[in-house]
């Protein structure tokens, strides 16, 4: 079985009455296909993106037995007015629920959620299950601040009291120090980085536990960030005994590796190599299988790479399938 937990949706239709800043779907003559205008965007979307029916399909083709499907990036719009923000996260919500219904069975939705206003958006989690969404994505900032600010501690405490999974998009945001180039490249990278970092100096991540929450793109540059803050944190190389004489940073809290192997990261990195470094250092029960389809190409057929691998069974079962009911808090057996 292989869950593609990084799969992306837009709706097919917003609504006419909108207000003007919100987006909407253009038909483009003589395709399928359909134009978002948002803003400044304009981005021809696949029929795989809204009609469930040619999901299915796709799953078909590339051997997918189930997806996590998510808002496209780019309609994470926290500069929207709050009301303008939760109306679109609400017909969002209720369309992906709307996608889920044809096939339950293989299709689990993540919601979105206004946290430019961070009570808005934790209120609005109460509804989920009702609509059958198992989680939430947001991106890696909210407006510059890191989601590891104490303001959207709230946030993460409902979403871990409700059994919710937590989606962290990578959400590039221009830099002086980069070029526009590197927006979908490095700054991927970074902002992966950032937002991962942040729940751990932040406290979050210390302070809920229990809470389920993913990275895209394996949260960029982190894990190679990761032994140089264990370093610092304990005195150590390797991971060995502390040795408070060389500690940097220490603290009584859990150390940096220990709350990092909490979380969960897709696979979607593009090298094997990439991959066994990510197994070694934080667990094979850490990993997902992503493929950002239908904005991106999958591999053919699905997860090229990690069968290429040559994984044990048990390494093999829990990225491509077991890891990401777990995120989801569904049952593993079987």
């Amino acid at each position: 079985m292989i869950i593609d937990a990084h799969a992306h949706l837009l709706p097919g239709r917003f609504p006419g009455d909108a207000p003007s800043g919100l987006p909407r779907m253009e038909p483009i003559p003589g395709s399928r296909d359909r134009l978002l205008v948002f803003d400044q965007l304009r981005f021809r979307a696949r029929d795989a993106f809204f009609d469930a029916e040619r999901r299915i399909e796709e799953m078909d083709r590339s051997g997918v037995d189930a997806e996590v499907l998510s808002p496209m990036p780019p309609l994470l719009r926290y500069d929207l007015p709050p009301a303008d923000g939760l109306a679109l996260a609400r017909h969002v919500n209720a369309y992906t629920a709307e996608l889920l219904a044809h096939a339950p069975e293989r299709l689990h939705g993540l919601g979105m959620v206004p946290l430019q206003d961070p009570d808005a958006a934790t209120a609005e989690l109460a509804g989920f299950r009702e609509l059958g969404l198992a989680g939430v994505e947001i991106a890696s900032n909210i407006l510059g601040r890191s989601i590891g600010d104490e303001r959207f501690l709230p946030f993460f405490r409902e979403a871990e009291r409700l059994g919710l999974a937590v989606f962290v998009h990578a959400m590039p945001a221009p830099m002086d120090r980069l070029p526009p180039a590197a927006m979908g490249t490095y700054v991927v990278g970074i902002e992966g980085m950032f937002a991962a970092a942040s729940m751990i100096l932040g406290g979050t991540a210390a302070a809920c536990p229990e809470l389920r929450i993913s990275f895209s793109h394996a949260a960029g540059g982190f894990a190679m960030m990761l032994p140089r803050a264990a370093y610092f944190w304990s005195g150590a190389w390797n991971e060995g005994p502390p040795d408070p004489a060389r500690a940097v940073m220490p603290d009584d809290g859990p150390s940096p590796l220990e709350l990092a192997r909490r979380f969960y990261y897709d696979s979607m990195v593009f090298d094997h190599r990439t991959i066994r470094y990510l197994i070694e250092l934080l667990g094979a029960d850490r990993l997902l299988v992503g493929s950002d389809f239908p904005a991106m190409l999958r591999e053919e057929p699905i997860a090229r790479t990690l069968r290429e691998m040559g994984l044990d069974d048990a390494d093999w079962r829990a990225i491509s399938s077991v890891n990401a009911l777990r995120w989801l808090g569904r049952d593993t057996r079987g």
